[in-house]
């Protein structure tokens, strides 16, 4: 491969830039006086690797690139350049609960063990965060893979799965909404989550109509005697969902978003957004993710799902993944419809969001003649 010429320019991807924060592609000092052209260039290449993830990915990883740093002063070590045993005192740290709560100030106060999963997560976004300054962090290393193996195999747990709201259960959880404006767009989120299995950051990211400009996720198209199509961008591309309408139209989800849409007067933009406090009003604002996981929780504990549960513990069972689990638990057709409602690779990935099935349908047992 031929090297570029000796008066190419230098491109600094970050110049003491915190990459939490976004890339911000710049010429280095020295080189000649950029053109237009080249800063055109520049800022069409920044826009693209901003892109390449979120924002709310990045504001993960800050704070767990801030925690390591801070676990680095108080041990004495530097973060930079990456030391694979440093980092696996670190994960063993966060794993026995020895690190201080760096935001108590001087009362540091020890923190909990940290779950596999968290240590997990924060590895990701350290291996980010020292990769975006240009000097990689080696995972397999023995430092780490040999010390993340043990952590795995000491505290690891079968994962906690949220209780699953069926069919019945969201018709009671839409009759504890009212019938103001705020009602009428938390009923056709419910409906509509429930009914296509998406996710909460994929109903929040739906648009109205399509705009190839907009942050969001996807947008809806509504079939006025069929049902909605729904066009989500996921991980691995898109896909679209099919959401029929429903046999009344108090539970329909069609409907409910037919009237979210003219009473909220949304002709383009953000499908789902914020409403000021008189409730007459709709602001501009996409909603957080985060209000479908209190209106799941907070409908389901009004509605008195799993009331045979003491208080505390039904608080802990519902969020937002308890809608994609209520469709694959409740819709009684072939498993795989359900596989591609939820944009699931395998069946295997689908039977996980399956709380109620007869997994004894098929009986090997039987089957070998015992």
């Amino acid at each position: 491969m031929q090297n570029p010429p000796a008066d190419t320019p230098k491109i600094d991807h970050f110049a003491e830039h915190d990459p939490s924060e976004g890339v911000d592609l710049v010429i280095e000092s020295g080189a000649s006086p950029p053109s237009a052209r080249l800063e055109s260039l520049v800022a069409t290449a920044t826009a693209y690797a901003n892109a390449a993830s979120s924002e709310n990915t990045r504001s993960a990883y800050a704070k767990d690139w801030r925690h390591f740093t801070a676990w680095c002063r108080q041990e004495g070590f530097d973060p930079l350049p990456p030391s694979s045993q440093v980092i696996g005192l670190y994960i063993g740290a966060c794993a026995s609960g020895g690190v201080f709560d760096t935001a108590a100030g001087n009362n540091k106060r020890g923190i909990p063990p940290l779950s596999v999963a968290t240590i997990e997560r924060r590895l990701s976004g350290l291996a980010w965060s020292f990769t975006q300054r240009g000097q990689p962090m080696d995972r397999s290393d023995r430092h780490i893979a040999t010390v993340l193996a043990g952590i795995r195999r000491k505290h690891g747990k079968p994962p906690r799965q949220k209780e699953a709201v069926l069919g019945d259960d969201i018709k009671a959880m839409v009759d504890t909404l009212g019938h103001d404006l705020r009602g009428l767009r938390d009923r056709a989120i419910l409906l509509l989550g429930f009914s296509g299995g998406l996710r909460r950051s994929e109903l929040v990211g739906l648009d109205i109509v399509r705009d190839d400009k907009s942050d969001g996720q996807g947008w809806i198209e509504i079939f006025p005697d069929q049902g909605v199509l729904v066009t989500l961008r996921g991980k691995t591309g898109w896909r679209e969902v099919e959401v029929g309408r429903g046999a009344s139209d108090q539970t329909c989800p069609v409907a409910a978003l037919e009237s979210w849409i003219r009473f909220g007067r949304i002709a383009r933009g953000a499908l789902f957004r914020r409403i000021f406090k008189d409730n007459k009003t709709v602001d501009v604002e996409r909603l957080s993710d985060k209000h479908v996981a209190r209106l799941v929780k907070q409908t389901a504990l009004a509605a008195g799902v799993r009331s045979d549960l003491p208080e505390r513990e039904r608080a802990l069972l519902f969020s937002g993944h308890s809608l994609r689990a209520g469709l694959a638990s409740s819709a009684d057709i072939e498993e795989r419809y359900v596989q591609k409602q939820l944009g699931h690779a395998s069946a295997e990935m689908t039977r996980k969001y399956q709380r109620r099935r007869d997994r004894f349908r098929t009986n090997l047992t039987k089957a070998s003649g015992l």
